[in-house]
């Protein structure tokens, strides 16, 4: 006969065992991920030094740094406010203005064609598209752009965000690098917390009125959520650097559109996959974070893994839509 206690000392060991391969597999894939990580930003530093060095590129992008300066005088406000605020924006509304007609008036069809979401946004609602507009505008207006304020006298204080010398580009990979981990911690938790009930009425929801989510949406959410979720892990991780104005330009501008491309609802060519945070606003409670490893270790894309959306989360290197190649299994009542 079994002793008393020994199914929940039983029960106990288990769960222990389980948590225990749980957190061994986690760090397996981070260490995976971060080692093949490194080998490739060592081998693309070396590669593209050697190509840069040999083509002067290096010498043109000087120059041309230069020339600005002096053009705008050493205004460094004025600077600041090109790099960090009309750049990004022109990066943002570029790329969102060509997703924007497709989503209008679903053409060309070259883009439609690789809808992640088939028959949702076909076209969009344009009522529902004016609201998400006006909010984004309003957002970067009367949020993003008062914020560089502070951050400007930040990156004074640090006294090389305006150097008339650029950053190497070895440098600029590392601070990209760094700047990555960064937004990836900042965001994966201050967007779980979003999620929390209390948070989630009053905050969050306002980001998940589309399930189905295109390009422009990525900055669409509450003014509390636009701070802590979407500024604050951008921002912080050139303060910490004391970045050149050019590397946050380049950041800023980079970080907006890889977002867009993450809510856009196209799984385009050539293009990093957004199949796993459009899950994440199909489902609500999967894939809070940007690179995933946060999101493994925690166990917070379990059933994304099931899926066949996991199955098409990969840089599509044909013309065929990974919806075609990689159908959704029919449903029972087909």
């Amino acid at each position: 006969p079994k002793m008393p206690g020994q199914d929940t000392a039983a029960r106990a060991y288990s769960c222990c065992f389980s948590q225990g391969k749980k957190l061994s597999d986690a760090l397996r894939m981070s260490a995976y991920v971060f080692s093949t990580g490194l080998l490739m930003f060592t081998a693309l530093v070396n590669s593209v030094s050697w190509f840069m060095q040999n083509i002067t590129l290096g010498n043109f992008w000087q120059t041309a740094w230069l020339e600005f300066y002096d053009y705008m005088e050493g205004d460094e406000w004025t600077i600041f406010l090109i790099g960090a605020a009309l750049v990004p924006a022109l990066a943002f509304w570029g790329f969102n203005g060509i997703l924007l007609v497709a989503d209008i008036t679903g053409k060309p069809t070259f883009i439609t064609r690789y809808r992640i979401q088939l028959g949702k946004n076909d076209p969009v609602d344009k009522k529902k598209l004016c609201k998400a507009i006006y909010t984004v505008l309003g957002n970067q207006f009367f949020i993003s752009y008062p914020m560089l304020v502070p951050m400007f006298y930040i990156m004074k204080w640090w006294d090389n965000t305006f150097s008339k010398e650029l950053p190497t580009f070895q440098w600029f990979l590392v601070e990209l690098s760094i700047f990555t981990v960064v937004e990836e911690i900042l965001f994966y938790y201050t967007h779980r917390l979003g999620h929390h009930p209390v948070l989630y009425k009053h905050i969050h929801k306002k980001h998940h009125e589309w399930t189905a989510p295109i390009g422009v949406v990525s900055i669409y959410a509450h003014p509390v959520e636009h701070i802590v979720s979407n500024i604050l892990p951008v921002m912080i991780g050139p303060m910490i650097m004391g970045s050149h104005i050019v590397s946050m330009s380049a950041w800023f501008s980079i970080a907006l559109v890889t977002t867009s491309i993450s809510h856009c609802g196209y799984h385009l060519p050539l293009l990093p996959s957004p199949e796993f945070h459009d899950f994440h606003h199909l489902k609500f409670n999967q894939c809070y974070g940007v690179l995933g490893v946060l999101d493994f270790l925690h166990g917070t894309d379990k059933m994304f893994r099931q899926t066949k959306a996991f199955e098409r989360h990969k840089v599509l290197l044909s013309l065929t839509p990974l919806s075609e190649s990689i159908p959704e299994p029919p449903k029972k009542d087909e």
